[in-house]
């Protein structure tokens, strides 16, 4: 009955997102939905920072961000796990094409001005609103240089919102401070990296 992964004496443990994928290619429908539950609201958070105000219609961003989950996990015989955050990055370019297709659709109306197809930020991110625009590629490039487990942490934290529980559950932590620990030590690399203090 405990839908949950709380507390350290849950009836069973922290379940990764490798785990729980490789359960969902075995046909295991709770894991699909275990897996849903766990990145619905983060990406539904992303896709509405990422699409402009004209582009957004009642239920729009919902709707992108289940269709995004639908045709990921349809499409799960072509997807190859090579590091813990590769779903995660399966899941964010779904979604930004999705994003795209959907600010093109919206730009055929009378009135919205075209976007170039050399624009790849379609509106400000958390992220964005957080550190500024400016700062954003150097982050970019911090962020690249972490191992994918951190790099993971780190985008599930900062710009999807995950609870350190959550981070915990999605990268196979032990534990919610675990993974807290796991995400100051990255940040403060990261920070070192846009300071110009080396690794």
């Amino acid at each position: 009955m405990s839908g949950r992964d709380s507390h350290g004496g849950g009836s069973h443990p922290l379940e990764s997102t490798m785990d729980l994928l490789a359960k969902i290619r075995q046909g295991d429908r709770a894991s699909r939905e275990r897996l849903i539950a766990r990145y619905l609201p983060a990406l539904q958070r992303w896709a509405h920072g990422r699409l402009p105000g004209y582009a957004r219609g009642p239920d729009l961003t919902d709707d992108l961000v289940q269709e995004t989950l639908l045709r990921a996990l349809t499409h799960l015989d072509e997807f190859e796990p090579h590091h813990p955050g590769a779903f995660l990055a399966y899941l964010r370019q779904i979604l930004l094409n999705q994003v795209r297709d959907r600010i093109r659709k919206a730009q055929r109306t009378p009135g919205v001005e075209p976007l170039a197809d050399d624009v790849v930020d379609l509106g400000p991110s958390p992220l964005e609103l957080t550190i500024g625009r400016e700062k954003l590629e150097a982050f970019e490039r911090a962020l690249a240089r972490l191992s994918p487990v951190e790099q993971e942490a780190v985008v599930l934290r900062i710009e999807m919102g995950f609870t350190h529980e959550q981070v915990a559950q999605a990268i196979g932590s032990p534990s919610a401070n675990a993974a807290r620990m796991l995400v100051a030590r990255a940040l403060v690399r990261v920070a070192a990296e846009m300071n110009g203090d080396g690794a």
